[in-house]
C-alpha cells in the first residue's frame, strides 16, 4: 500500500466537483499543477471520471475502479509510494478512510447543486494545514494542502 494516499480535487466554494456526472470540467484552473503533481504516480478514478476524461492520462499509472472494487485491495496492489485519488464524489468517499493527505483547490464559483466532493461521506476527517500553492493570485485561486490527522 502506498505511504501517501492523496485526494486531489478542484471544488467550487460550496463544495461541488461538478454540476452533473457527465460534465467535462472547463472551469478548473489547476490542471497544470495537477499534471505536475501526479506525473510518475498512480492515479485512482471512478468509471464516470474515466469516461469524462476520455483518455488515459499519460505518465501515470491509471487505475479505474468500480463500486464492486474493494478500496483496500486496490491500494494493496499499488507499488508506488504515492498515489492520488482524482475523483469522482463516490470514489473520494469510498477511499476517504485511507487518505493521508488532501490537496483541495477552491474555485470562485457557486453551483448550488451538483456532485459533492464526498457524495456518501460518513467519517469525520481532521486536517492539519501543511502548505498553500498559488494557482492564480489575481482570481484568488490557491491549492490548500493538508495532512489527514489520525484519529
Amino acid at each position: 500500500m502506498p505511504k501517501e494516499i492523496i485526494l486531489i480535487a478542484a471544488v467550487t466554494i460550496d463544495g461541488f466537483i461538478a454540476r452533473h456526472n457527465k460534465e467535462v470540467t472547463s472551469w478548473s484552473l489547476d490542471l497544470p499543477l495537477f499534471k505536475k503533481q501526479t506525473l510518475g504516480h498512480s492515479i485512482i478514478m471512478g468509471s464516470n471520471t474515466r469516461k469524462i476524461i476520455s483518455k488515459e492520462l499519460s505518465g501515470r499509472k491509471n487505475i479505474v475502479v468500480t463500486r464492486k472494487d474493494d478500496p483496500e485491495q486496490v491500494l494493496n496492489n499499488i507499488a508506488t509510494p504515492r498515489c492520488f485519488i482524482i475523483g469522482g464524489g463516490i470514489t473520494y468517499s469510498r477511499f476517504s478512510s485511507f487518505l493521508t493527505h488532501m490537496y483541495i483547490t477552491p474555485h470562485p464559483f457557486i453551483f448550488g447543486k451538483g456532485i459533492r466532493i464526498f457524495e456518501k461521506f460518513t467519517n469525520e476527517i481532521n486536517l492539519q494545514f501543511q502548505k498553500i500553492m498559488t494557482i492564480d493570485e489575481g482570481r484568488g485561486v490557491y491549492q490548500y494542502q493538508y495532512k489527514v490527522e489520525e484519529v
